[in-house]
């Protein structure tokens, strides 16, 4: 009993404690309803910031999530009390619940909260002449316009916007309280972002219905560590185009050595470009890295049709090889025409096509002489340009000549196109 008692006793000794200090601050008396100075001028309301960290930046939701400190000032003369030592007096969230503060929110938060471990962290701090300091540790999670056309070796410029919900302009007026200096950041570092610049500002914004409203603005501008992303993209990209080029010193009648090798480089290559692009949003515009990985992928495709081509022509080769030197005693003149194209001289006299064939007229009966006034003069030479079967003719009959053509073209190729690339985007 007795036990009983004495709990009863501490629980009236703290809420009298607690009726005291509503006493002193005469909140019973005040409507806190309605803002300090109701029917007057806008209330100023300053505002600091010190941001605790940056607990992460996600591209694919495109928003970042930051923890900070959120500091108001105002005064409210309904609160002030007489002191003769004039200090201050703190309260915690239990007094907050009962007085008028500023509805300050986050425009364009996604989720947000205030931390209650091991309490509530909020702390209310009233001065005698009325003056109050309301701190609340919050954490935000806001969207970020990023812009993806440079990723990775991109710069993003983002912003967490504070604002009052209810009072526009003519009601209250936020303004930073002590200009740029409001705005303090603890050491924060990230594993993929460099955070240039931490800047506070403040503009308005409209609403067609309730008309102006003071906003603040938190900007920081972060840079992209491109280090991680050499090391999972483009270094492993080079690699596999590098390792397509080894087919072309590979014999060209190796045929499973290098088509394994060149299935082996595409596919790896489509592993690379599907591992990025699940960690990356879906946006309708090329990225960098896209045009990079995409240009590489081209590079080792390339290096299989090179193989094709290679083979094919061995292959027509190796059919002309087998059927050379079986010539048609019956020759007719568009024979004649077919079978100079495995020829490879431009200069062809005609006349040793004449000497080879008996005759080319439809008369067995004419003579030499009765002929004669059909062949080319003495000592005519016909000459022509070489067409385009002619030169087909020509590489298929050289196919070799194609990986020693590729042994330099697609270096040279590749290397031009990495001097651009990085004289771009870098």
């Amino acid at each position: 009993m007795w036990r009983i008692d004495y709990k009863l006793k501490r629980q009236d000794s703290t809420k009298t404690l607690l009726i005291k200090s509503e006493q002193l601050l005469r909140i019973e008396e005040h409507d806190f309803a309605i803002r300090p100075g109701f029917g007057a001028a806008a209330i100023p309301v300053g505002i600091d910031v010190q941001v605790e960290s940056i607990d992460s930046i996600s591209e694919v939701n495109m928003d970042f999530t930051m923890t900070l400190y959120l500091r108001h000032y105002w005064k409210d003369e309904r609160l002030s009390f007489p002191s003769h030592s004039n200090k201050s007096r703190t309260f915690d969230s239990r007094l907050v619940k009962k007085i008028w503060v500023p509805d300050v929110f986050f425009v364009h938060s996604k989720r947000s909260f205030i931390h209650d471990t091991t309490t509530e962290n909020i702390m209310l701090r009233v001065y005698p002449d009325g003056n109050i300091l309301y701190s609340v540790r919050a954490t935000v999670t806001a969207l970020c316009s990023m812009d993806f056309s440079s990723f990775p070796l991109d710069t993003q410029n983002c912003s967490l916007e504070l604002e009052s919900y209810a009072y526009n302009e003519n009601d209250l007026m936020l303004y930073w309280k002590n200009g740029n200096d409001s705005l303090r950041t603890d050491e924060i570092v990230l594993s993929q972002f460099f955070i240039e610049h931490f800047h506070a500002s403040s503009g308005l914004a409209f609403y067609s219905s309730t008309g102006w409203y003071n906003r603040l603005f938190i900007n920081f501008i972060l840079r992209r560590h491109i280090f991680f992303f050499m090391l999972q993209t483009y270094f492993p990209t080079m690699l596999m185009v590098v390792l397509s080029w080894v087919s072309f010193w590979i014999d060209r009648r190796a045929v499973p050595a290098r088509v394994s090798l060149g299935m082996t480089t595409v596919l790896t290559m489509s592993t690379i470009i599907t591992g990025v692009s699940s960690s990356m949003p879906q946006v309708s515009y090329v990225k960098a890295v896209d045009i990079y990985l995409w240009t590489s992928f081209l590079f080792v495709f390339l290096s299989v049709i090179e193989y094709a081509a290679v083979n094919y022509c061995t292959t027509l080769e190796e059919m002309r090889k087998m059927k050379g030197g079986k010539i048609p005693s019956a020759f007719n003149a568009s024979q004649a025409m077919a079978f100079d194209g495995c020829f490879h001289d431009d200069d062809i006299d005609l006349t040793t096509f004449h000497g080879m064939a008996p005759t080319l007229t439809s008369n067995p009966l004419n003579t030499p002489s009765q002929n004669s006034d059909l062949r080319p003069a003495e000592g005519t030479r016909l000459r022509r340009q070489r067409s385009v079967r002619e030169n087909v003719d020509l590489l298929v009959s050289n196919s070799y000549m194609i990986d020693s053509y590729s042994r330099l073209a697609f270096p040279l190729a590749y290397l031009l196109f990495n001097t651009i690339y990085w004289s771009l985007y870098s």
